[in-house]
């Protein structure tokens, strides 16, 4: 069984990510999404809540599954039996870190390959970032992540839902 690993702090989860695990389903006989704990950052979501958004979205893919990790990627990706890691290229300036990330996996674990994927076109400008950004200012996200996603952001800064 070819199991993939696509982490992300996924705070919170955009189309963007989803146009990947939709993709990667098809490549992989199992993508475990890995939502990551990084103590460096402090997301708006807690893991607990971005497993459940993660969750609902990919309820439909059978071969896809959430999970959580905190330490050294290729540790998680074994402890999966997952022979790649997954990351997404948006832009050309994503590429020179993703590289590094990349090369310093394959030096901890030369077992687990990293796979690049760039998301349709219409996501390349996409990011968690932004979208939690317009979203504090009460800006319309519904075209860059999913329905839930969107009521969660709404109910994190105090917006109304729509009726």
């Amino acid at each position: 069984m070819r199991t993939a690993i696509y982490p992300g702090s996924f705070d919170p989860l955009t189309n963007g990510h989803l146009d990947i695990v939709h993709r990667a389903v098809k490549l992989f006989d199992r993508v475990v999404v890995a939502v990551a704990e990084n103590d460096e950052k402090r997301p708006l979501f807690t893991m607990e809540e971005r497993m459940e958004l993660v969750r609902v979205a990919i309820k439909d893919l059978p071969n896809a599954q959430v999970g959580n990790f905190q330490g050294l990627l290729v540790d998680y990706a074994t402890e999966q039996a997952g022979s790649v890691i997954i990351r997404g290229l948006r832009a050309v300036s994503d590429f020179e870190f993703e590289f590094q990330l990349a090369l310093m996996n394959r030096k901890l674990n030369d077992k687990v390959e990293t796979i690049f994927m760039m998301p349709r076109e219409t996501y390349t400008f996409l990011s968690s970032r932004m979208v939690k950004e317009i979203a504090r200012l009460h800006g319309a996200v519904h075209c860059f992540v999913p329905e839930h996603v969107e009521k969660a952001l709404w109910l994190k800064y105090g917006r109304k839902q729509k009726a």
